[in-house]
């Protein structure tokens, strides 16, 4: 069996389970709350787009292997993903309303797991990062927090 169709195989794969992931959040979400986005035909019809979308990035991400210039080679699968995406739901609105019929909470939930997991897989490498790094994220946590409460507390008062 050819190695590429064996790999494109397996993200495959692994790309269907986190679309199963996303579909089972939003049902328990509709369990919690009966209000929000139900799930239709539309809902499985934008989870196979969000498949597709994944699987041409992925392709064109090792077609670009192939070009010359490095700065190509090293763009991130993400980017192409993103490009592709874009570019496709730029051609043809149906893409979008797909898309828009899974709701947006129940696709973050799986992807910050897969994120955590990945991390946490990562630690030994974290620790041979310095103690610096340690305090830079400690501001920036700082800075983003106090940032959000500012621009929060802005608009409540810009609300009243």
């Amino acid at each position: 069996m050819n190695p590429d169709f064996r790999r494109y195989g397996k993200l495959g794969l692994i790309i269907l389970l986190s679309v199963f992931m996303i579909l089972f959040t939003q049902e328990i979400k509709l369990l919690k709350n009966p209000d929000s986005t139900p799930v239709t035909g539309m809902t499985i019809i934008g989870l196979g787009v969000l498949w597709l979308f994944s699987m041409i990035g992925i392709f064109v991400s090792d077609l670009m292997q192939k070009f010359p210039a490095k700065i190509i080679r090293d763009f991130p699968i993400l980017g192409w993903v993103s490009i592709v995406s874009l570019t496709l739901c730029l051609v043809s609105d149906f893409f979008v309303q797909a898309i828009q019929a899974v709701d947006f909470l129940s696709i973050t939930t799986p992807i910050l797991t897969f994120a955590g997991i990945s991390v946490a897989n990562r630690l030994v490498d974290l620790r041979k990062t310095s103690w610096k790094v340690a305090i830079v994220a400690v501001f920036v946590f700082t800075g983003t927090y106090a940032g959000s409460a500012l621009l929060g507390q802005l608009g409540l008062f810009l609300a009243e």
